[in-house]
């Protein structure tokens, strides 16, 4: 972390002094508590993946065990990695010259292994659950990213690319922007897990809310073959999202131009 950078939630990609295998344990520690948390509220805490009929307002659980857990994340293990917990982040930070590109492999190596064995856990626990119910939560996709049929509302394929592309992006330029080492505040993590509530609020009735391939990998491998068909949306367009997000940052935020006064 450079000097000047805030202490509780560094910038991503920030030079900090923990080697490299500090870093990538917090990152797949962190990405494992977002996907313990998140996607296991959505198929423990309720029924709505497992009854369509169940009530909505499970979204609203939803988004706030993923903001939460982000929150958490990032001022826990932020300060060791940077708190990236996903792929997308990882990669725009890297665009916005925060993280160094050789960091990116490593990094979403750790976020996918951590994701992966907490949808593991989760299965594992659902596994000593009531009679069928693992296999029900199986069958409705394990709150799997999707469209159409897949899709809470039944929005369609485009529209998750869309989606996908906006809301990674506006994620990209908070997170850049609350933890930008001259401009950053102390509350960033605070900031970054309420924009995150505030992406799932919006996207959950369009395609379940990626935003992060980890996490959509983590839920498709147990969700069924539609879920895996329908994976690739969710890696490419939220990592298309991020990318132009950490190019333009760095291009309209992070340029300086000398002024000459004139005698």
């Amino acid at each position: 972390m450079s000097d000047s950078s805030i202490s509780s939630a560094p910038e991503p990609g920030a030079p900090l002094t923990a080697s490299l295998g500090a870093k990538l344990a917090a990152e797949g520690f962190g990405t494992f508590l977002l996907v313990f948390g998140g996607v296991g509220t959505a198929v423990f805490a309720s029924n709505h993946f497992t009854d369509p009929g169940a009530d909505s307002a499970v979204y609203v659980a939803v988004a706030l065990a993923f903001g939460l857990t982000v929150l958490a994340g990032v001022y826990a293990f932020g300060p060791i990695s940077g708190g990236h917990f996903n792929p997308a982040v990882t990669l725009g930070a890297a665009a916005a010259g925060r993280t160094p590109w050789r960091d990116v492999g490593p990094y979403i190596i750790a976020q996918i292994v951590g994701g992966v064995i907490a949808s593991t856990a989760l299965t594992l626990i659902g596994m000593f659950g009531p009679d069928g119910w693992l296999t029900a939560a199986q069958d409705a996709g394990f709150a799997s990213n999707g469209w159409d049929e897949l899709s809470p509302s039944g929005f369609g394929m485009p529209a998750a690319m869309i989606i996908e592309v906006i809301l990674t992006g506006f994620f990209l330029l908070v997170i850049l922007g609350a933890t930008h080492p001259k401009r950053g505040s102390l509350f960033a993590g605070v900031a970054i897990g309420l924009t995150l509530t505030l992406i799932h609020l919006i996207a959950i009735p369009v395609d379940n809310t990626s935003v992060n391939p980890a996490r959509s990998i983590a839920a498709a491998i147990y969700g069924g073959s539609e879920a895996l068909a329908q994976l690739w949306v969710f890696l490419v367009f939220p990592i298309i999202g991020a990318l132009l997000a950490g190019f333009a940052y760095r291009a309209l935020f992070d340029t300086t131009t000398a002024v000459t006064r004139k005698p």
